[in-house]
C-alpha cells in the first residue's frame, strides 16, 4: 500500500452494538426485546444461537475498554439497549441499565476513547412491539421520549449521538422480509415503519437538541454500490429502482428532498403515514451522517434471461458478499452529491472470513480487505469528500443478528466456549492506523460539525 495520510483529527474506531455482545439481557431489570423473543422462536436464527450471553460485554466492559485503548484507537462506537433502559419502552427509568452506559462512558474517558453513541441498533423493546412497533406512530414518540432520557444522562461527555442505525435493515428485514426481528411479512408495515423511523429520527433529534445542545448529533445510514447487471434497458431501470430502495430512500428526505417516486411505486407504498410537518421534521439539520457499506450488488430484471455468469468469480467474504473497495469511494461520493460539506463518518466496514483452524487470530484476507478499503477512503478524500472518521466493524467476534454466531466480523478473536478474547493481525493492523500521523493541517476532530 503507497503512504496515505488523512486529514488531521481523523478519527480512527471500531464498533459494535448492544444486542449483539452484551448479553445479560435478564441483569438488572432489563426488559425482553424483539431480539429476545426472535432468537428463542425455533427457525429463526442459525442454530439456535441467541444473544443470552453473547460476548458478556455487560459484565466484561471494562476489559473490552482495555482492549481499545491497547489498540490505541481514538475511538469507540457502541449502542444503547432500549429495554435496558426502559424495561417497558416507556414509563420508569431503569437507573441499573442507565448505569451501566454511564460507567462505560466513563471508562471510556478515562483511557482517552471518545465515545460515540448510537440510541437505536434494532434492540426496541418488545413491550412496544406489542403496541404496534414501528409501523405505529407512537413508537416514534416514544423513541423520542427515549432519546431525551438518554442525551440528559450522557450527552454532555459524548463525541457524538447517531439516532439510528441502517432503518432500511430496520423497516424491510423486520417488517417486510421477515429475516430480522420482530420477523413479519407485511410489505404495508415496511413502508410505515420505514417511515416513523425517519420520524422518530427527526423527534429525537430535537429531543437532543434540547438537552445536549453542544454534542454532534446525526444519523447512520447502510448503502450498496449498485450496478447494472448489463447495459440493456430493463437492467438498467432495475437498477434504478434499487438505488431509489436503498440508497436514497432515507437519505433523500433527511437531505430535505422528497422520497423517491419509482422505489415508492415499486413497493406500492400508499405514503397514508405522512402527516403535515413530518418533510420538515425528518430534514431536521444534522451534525454529521454515518456511512455503512460491505458490497456491491448488481441488480437485474426479472423480465431478462438470467445473466450469463463472470468468465472469472468475483472475490467474495464468507458470508458470499461481493469484496468491491471501489464502491466504497462510490457511495461516499454519491452520499456527498446530498449532504454537501456534511462532515461524514464510515461508522461501518468489515469482513468476515473463515477461521485459521492453526491460529484463529491470523486473518490476512481481512487485513488485506481493510487495506483497500481504507485506500478507496482515502481517494474519497482526496475527491473532496469530507471524511472525518472510520470505524471498522467489530471489535469483537459476535452475535450476527439471524445468522447467529456462524460469521466473525472482529478485530478481536472471541472464543464463545471460554469468552477469552485475542487481539487479531486485523486488530494489529487497525492499531497501525491509529498510531500514523495524520497530515498537517485542519480538519474536524471527532464528532465536529456544528
Amino acid at each position: 500500500m503507497p503512504r496515505q495520510e488523512f486529514p488531521a483529527g481523523f478519527v480512527w474506531g471500531a464498533a459494535t452494538a448492544a444486542y449483539q455482545v452484551e448479553g445479560g439481557i435478564q441483569a438488572d431489570g432489563r426488559g425482553e426485546s424483539i431480539w429476545d423473543r426472535f432468537a428463542h422462536a425455533p427457525g429463526r436464527v442459525r442454530n439456535g444461537d441467541t444473544g443470552d450471553v453473547a460476548c458478556d460485554h455487560y459484565h466484561r466492559y471494562r476489559e473490552d475498554v482495555a482492549l481499545v485503548a491497547e489498540l490505541g484507537l481514538d475511538a469507540y462506537r457502541f449502542s444503547v439497549s432500549w429495554p435496558r433502559v426502559l424495561p417497558n419502552g416507556t414509563g420508569a427509568v431503569n437507573r441499573a441499565g442507565l448505569g451501566f452506559y454511564d460507567r462505560l462512558v466513563d471508562e471510556l474517558l478515562g483511557k482517552a476513547i471518545a465515545p460515540h453513541l448510537t440510541l437505536y441498533h434494532w434492540d426496541l423493546p418488545q413491550a412496544l412491539e406489542d403496541r404496534g412497533g414501528w409501523p405505529a406512530r407512537s413508537t416514534a414518540e416514544a423513541f423520542a421520549a427515549y432519546a431525551d432520557i438518554v442525551a440528559r444522562c450522557l450527552g454532555d461527555r459524548l463525541a457524538s449521538i447517531a439516532t439510528l442505525n441502517e432503518p432500511w435493515c430496520s423497516a424491510h428485514l423486520g417488517y417486510g422480509t421477515g429475516l430480522h426481528a420482530p420477523g413479519r411479512t407485511d410489505p404495508a408495515a415496511a413502508g410505515a415503519a420505514a417511515h416513523h423511523l425517519l420520524v422518530g429520527h427527526g423527534l429525537a433529534m430535537q429531543a437532543i437538541r434540547a438537552v445536549a445542545p453542544r454534542t454532534p448529533a446525526g444519523i447512520v445510514l447502510n448503502f450498496e454500490a449498485l450496478e447494472p447487471a448489463s447495459d440493456r434497458l430493463l437492467d438498467l431501470e432495475a437498477s434504478t429502482i434499487a438505488n431509489e430502495q436503498m440508497n436514497s430512500w432515507f437519505l433523500d428526505p433527511i437531505a430535505g428532498r422528497d422520497y423517491p417516486v419509482a422505489g415508492g411505486r415499486s413497493w406500492s407504498w400508499r405514503q397514508n403515514e405522512i402527516l403535515p410537518g413530518d418533510p420538515g421534521l425528518i430534514a431536521t439539520p444534522i451534525d454529521f451522517l454515518g456511512v455503512n457499506y460491505y458490497t456491491r450488488r448488481r441488480p437485474q430484471s426479472p423480465l431478462l434471461p438470467a445473466a450469463e455468469p463472470p468468465a472469472q468469480s468475483p472475490e467474495c467474504t464468507a458470508m458470499g458478499w461481493e469484496v468491491h473497495p471501489e464502491g466504497l469511494t462510490d457511495v461516499l461520493l454519491f452520499v456527498r452529491s446530498r449532504t454537501g460539506d456534511l462532515p461524514l463518518y464510515v461508522t461501518e466496514n468489515g469482513a468476515a472470513y473463515e477461521l485459521d483452524p492453526a491460529d484463529p487470530t491470523r486473518d490476512p484476507d481481512r487485513v488485506s480487505y481493510l487495506a483497500r478499503h481504507v485506500a478507496a477512503a482515502h481517494r474519497a478524500i482526496e475527491l473532496g469528500v469530507p471524511l472525518r472518521g472510520y470505524f471498522v466493524w467489530s471489535l469483537l467476534d459476535n452475535f450476527e443478528w439471524h445468522e447467529g454466531y456462524g460469521y466473525r466480523f472482529g478485530l478481536v478473536h472471541v472464543d464463545f466456549e471460554t469468552l477469552e478474547r485475542r487481539v487479531r493481525g486485523s486488530g494489529r493492523y487497525w492499531a497501525s492506523l491509529a498510531a500514523a500521523p495524520r497530515a498537517s493541517g485542519t480538519a474536524g476532530a471527532a464528532g465536529a460539525g456544528r
